[in-house]
């Protein structure tokens, strides 16, 4: 009985393993995505107005669909758990040198556990919206389910198909300016790293006791769920992303050709 219950564990921690290691992959071009498309769309906005502070005007308004879900996101969510919030603000703000805050709402101080829902929340609609969309408009389970099986020219086939959609490029606006804005910010984990640990403890305490059959078949079960699902969100909204960055790409080529003025990014 004892060996059966550890080879389970060890192939629920393989599998768990395998996922974790596509799910890093995805995070860091997700995080590599947010980095280059804020850092090029206000290069853009600059080179198109000539002007730093009007510029930074322009990169928050086209961000600003996602910068609403967002802060809405964090107040519905403190509403939920019965935590106090402030008014919202919505306007740029320049913070900490060059940094830009798009957006902020104050939220009282609570525990670790509300906190965290409160601060994973832009995450949590942001995933709902971007499911929502790609399900009903850009047929992203079946494309990501032919890629999985190998079979290109299918995915290829429903990629054009996607392409013909009504309205299709106010589609990938929304979701690029939704998935770039839905990642959380420092201010958001600041309890997570707390929560992970009392999780753990729990966790191995359970472990301790005899609870390794009841964690294999609901926690495991549970968090590889949660795992294919980030790595299929996040495969999705990248694949979504790619025909707006190249359009943005090219932009800034032609607005520094025309201006006679060439961005360094630092």
């Amino acid at each position: 009985m004892q060996s059966a219950v550890i080879f389970l564990l060890m192939d629920t921690l393989r599998s768990m393993l395998t996922l974790l290691v596509q799910l890093l992959v995805v995070l860091g071009l997700l995080l590599w995505a947010d980095r280059w498309l804020h850092r090029h769309l206000q290069g853009v906005m600059f080179l198109f107005s000539g002007d730093s502070e009007i510029g930074r005007w322009l990169y928050a308004a086209v961000l600003l669909p996602g910068v609403l879900l967002h802060e809405l996101s964090h107040a519905l969510m403190a509403t939920l758990v019965g935590v106090k919030i402030g008014r919202i603000h919505l306007l740029p703000k320049p913070i900490a040198g060059k940094r830009l805050q798009l957006g902020f709402v104050p939220v009282q101080a609570t525990d670790i556990v509300r906190a965290s829902l409160i601060g994973a929340a832009p995450l949590i609609f942001g995933s709902i919206g971007i499911v929502l969309i790609g399900s009903l408009i850009f047929e992203t389970p079946e494309i990501l389910h032919a890629l999985s099986n190998g079979n290109l020219l299918l995915a290829w086939q429903g990629l054009l198909h996607v392409l013909q959609a009504p309205d299709i490029w106010v589609w990938v606006y929304l979701v690029s300016a939704i998935s770039n804005t839905m990642l959380p910010s420092r201010s958001d984990v600041h309890a997570w790293p707390a929560l992970a640990m009392v999780a753990g403890i729990v966790i191995t305490l359970l472990m301790m006791i005899g609870g390794t059959t009841v964690l294999m078949d609901g926690v495991a079960q549970f968090l590889t769920i949660a795992l294919r699902w980030f790595v299929m969100l996040g495969a999705s909204v990248f694949l979504v992303n790619l025909p707006l960055f190249a359009a943005l790409f090219l932009l800034e080529k032609v607005l520094e050709r025309i201006k006679g003025v060439y961005l360094e990014y630092k």
